[in-house]
């Protein structure tokens, strides 16, 4: 049995990257698949309904049973699905396995950072920072790959598979420490949370955050190109360049973020954030466009998973009810 700590925060790190992975697989891989506009609007949608109910489900389950089989039987539904996924042109069978996608990386979004939480309980801020850079990193390396390596997508889909199937395996072999459960019921749970006007709050500020992230990853090689003149290559570019900014800020803040500082940390970001995208989506910088574009990755990077490290302080007894409860936000 696994109980080494850094074995076992390896192993959330490694299945956020294959979240990151799976989350930009359709926008990566569209023109490689054939996919019409419909149809991708078809295949994020069922993603993100198989994302929401498995964060919400595996959330509430996090408090009560062993996260490593939750996470061994996420895993095992994701390989699978990675293994199947358009091996036939049937659409609507793909669009199924899809939402079967989005149940695995949705039962790593809803676990894993409460397992960290459980097991630092001294760097939450720094392990959940660095757990999101993850999902960046793998967003970054999947679009660098059927991009700018021309990379046939269905090798690196089969590829993501088998490696999901070892970390599978992994997670069958962790130990962590038992915990006491949670004494309430989910829905007692739930009704405490609703009641709590910070929970509210959360939410409707990651539903603006992660909206703000997705649109700028959707939009950005467009407008960079229609509106201020960048070619094909230098557009990816800028993309990259925003990625890039959001895993920098999130391995930095995390490192030099004390708990004290959680919530002022935010709010800063917060105003950073607005005064860096208004100057990149309404003012002609020129050259200095692409020094916006890092800033606003950089500038938006950490407020995610701060505001998820901050949930996890003040509900510690029901960390996986309340972070399961603030992502269903982020589809």
């Amino acid at each position: 049995m696994i109980k080494n700590i850094t074995a076992i925060t390896a192993s959330s790190y490694l299945g956020m990257f294959f979240l990151g992975v799976a989350a930009s697989l359709i926008g990566a891989a569209a023109r490689n698949i054939g996919l019409s506009p419909y149809q991708i609007g078809l295949m994020i949608t069922a993603q993100n309904i198989g994302f929401m109910l498995a964060v919400l489900v595996s959330g509430a389950l996090a408090d009560n049973y062993a996260k490593s089989k939750i996470l061994f039987t996420g895993s095992m539904i994701l390989a699978i699905s990675f293994f199947v996924f358009y091996l036939t042109k049937h659409f609507m069978l793909n669009l199924i396995i899809m939402a079967f996608i989005g149940i695995g990386i949705g039962t790593y979004e809803g676990v894993t950072d409460a397992m960290l939480l459980e097991i630092h309980p001294k760097r939450e801020s720094l392990h959940i920072n660095v757990n999101h850079f993850f999902v960046t990193l793998g967003s970054i390396i999947i679009t660098l790959y059927l991009i700018f390596l021309q990379m046939e997508w269905r090798a690196a889909i089969t590829q993501s598979a088998i490696v999901v199937l070892i970390l599978a395996l992994i997670y069958s072999q962790i130990s962590l420490a038992k915990r006491k459960s949670a004494a309430e019921s989910y829905l007692q749970r739930l009704r405490v949370l609703t009641r709590e006007k910070i929970v509210v709050v959360l939410f409707i500020a990651t539903i603006i955050v992660v909206g703000c992230e997705a649109a700028t990853i959707g939009i950005l090689t467009t407008f960079l190109m229609d509106l201020r003149g960048f070619d094909q290559i230098s557009s990816k570019i800028g993309l990259i360049t925003f990625l890039v900014g959001m895993a920098s800020g999130r391995l930095l803040i995390g490192f030099f973020t004390p708990k004290r500082q959680i919530t002022n940390l935010i709010l800063a970001l917060f105003g950073f954030s607005i005064i860096i995208f208004s100057g990149l989506y309404f003012l002609d910088l020129g050259a200095f466009t692409s020094g916006a574009v890092f800033l606003a990755g950089l500038s938006m990077s950490a407020i995610l998973p701060l505001m998820l490290t901050l949930a996890g302080l003040l509900f510690k007894k029901m960390a996986g009810t309340v972070l399961g409860t603030i992502k269903v936000a982020i589809p």
